[in-house]
């Protein structure tokens, strides 16, 4: 009996031990959208979690399928989900109480971007996600332009009508237009309409498509319009024309700048796009981090998005996935030319006091190529074509509002929220 009595005690304590084992070996289980590529996850993984603290599992997936396992899980009232990594669009089609609060998450002396922070609210008073990286579309000049400046000009502060002014400048002092626009077939001139344009002038993307605000964006595209190089029509990245001299003045995505920016660092700058009447606008893609209610351990997962905002988390993570910070940091020196000059424009951007931003669009599902169509043609006819502004806006904004309807899309920034499909006035 006394070894029978032994063994007992023995197996107790080993079951006890292994379960401590596991309690200790628990890991968070990171479900991103980011970050997907083998190579970006592995280094995420090695170079960006290993100093976390504690141990977490990071699956990167589509969103199809991050959707759904996260939806069966709050079905559930339970799940192995601790933290969640998607897009801003992606938190927006969640159930309002499917995320934790995390207004009380400890960032230490971390300056988080305070726009990006107000983003992450979702249109309530609870913060739904923290910030956690960033990408977005800024301008580029060689610095030959920087003489043709109005006089009264600050490269990291211009407006729309000081734009047009260097480049009438430029055009005329040199001979020719040397502002150049992504106008080509493959070029993102939605997205500057979409995000850059509409909110500076209308604080709106949607709801003020064809108002007498838009009508006076449209005029102003069309002055800008007269300086810039005719060649524009074809051109989809403006790094390339930026390196042969076409132009000197741009603006495109980061990563459509970049070759000019790594090649010839010592000829270019990065600086914000320009501001309008209802604020300097622009189209940040905004990646956050939250937590599900229905996490396991809530506290780690906690502790693990206060480390992804860490200023040197956010330079690990820059360099393993070329998303900008969303804090306060100095960028190292050995960082790559494109990723300097880059990040100092998006950094006086997104940090400008009248800052406003216009998301990407959301909750359009296989609409959105209709969607950005809308503003295409609204381009080619306006301002290529010459036709009436207010009659095509008047008749673009009847496809936009089946597009709205036909989805049921809510509105996204800057458009206020709105109960059901974004409404088209």
């Amino acid at each position: 009996m006394k070894l029978k009595r032994t063994t007992m005690v023995s197996l107790c304590v080993a079951a006890i031990s292994l379960t401590s084992s596991n309690i200790s070996q628990a890991e968070t289980l990171f479900w991103s959208t980011q970050a997907k590529p083998v190579e970006e996850a592995q280094a995420m993984r090695d170079n960006v979690l290993a100093n976390a603290g504690q141990k977490v599992d990071f699956q990167p997936n589509d969103g199809g399928p991050w959707l759904t396992r996260l939806k069966a899980e709050l079905e559930a009232g339970k799940g192995s989900i601790g933290m969640l990594g998607a897009l801003h669009g992606d938190f927006t089609s969640l159930p309002a109480d499917a995320l934790v609060d995390l207004s009380e998450v400890d960032l230490g002396d971390t300056k988080v971007n305070s726009t990006f922070m107000e983003l992450g609210k979702l249109g309530g008073s609870e913060q739904k996600y923290l910030p956690w990286m960033q990408a977005t579309y800024i301008m580029a000049a060689n610095k030959k332009a920087l003489e043709f400046l109005p006089a009264d000009a600050d490269i990291n502060a211009l407006t729309y009508d000081q734009l047009i002014e260097w480049a009438k400048n430029m055009a005329e002092k040199t001979g020719s237009p040397k502002f150049g626009f992504p106008a080509g077939p493959k070029g993102l001139k939605h997205r500057f309409f979409q995000g850059y344009l509409y909110p500076s002038y209308t604080n709106s993307v949607v709801t003020k498509f064809a108002s007498d605000e838009a009508i006076v964006a449209w005029e102003k595209f069309k002055e800008l319009w007269q300086y810039t190089h005719s060649g524009s029509t074809n051109y989809s990245f403006m790094q390339e024309q930026l390196l042969s001299e076409d132009v000197w003045v741009a603006f495109d995505h980061t990563a459509r700048l970049a070759d000019a920016f790594n090649q010839k660092p010592d000829d270019f700058i990065g600086f914000p796009a320009p501001a309008g009447p209802t604020g300097r606008g622009f189209m940040p893609v905004i990646a956050g981090v939250a937590v599900p209610k229905t996490a396991a351990d809530a506290a780690s997962a906690k502790q693990l998005a206060a480390y992804m905002l860490k200023p040197e988390t956010q330079l690990a993570t820059l360099r393993t996935t070329n998303f900008f910070p969303v804090v306060e940091v100095a960028l190292p020196d050995d960082m790559p030319a494109a990723v300097k000059i880059a990040g100092a424009a998006i950094a006086a951007m997104s940090g400008s006091a009248d800052a406003n931003p216009g998301l990407l669009p959301a909750g359009l599902g296989d609409q959105g190529g209709k969607f950005n169509q809308v503003y295409v043609d609204a381009f080619e006819r306006i301002v290529l074509a010459g036709q009436d502004i207010k009659q095509v806006l008047d008749e673009q904004k009847e496809d936009l509002r089946k597009i709205m309807n036909d989805t049921g899309a809510p509105c996204w920034a800057p458009d206020k929220p709105s109960e059901g499909a974004c409404p088209v006035e």
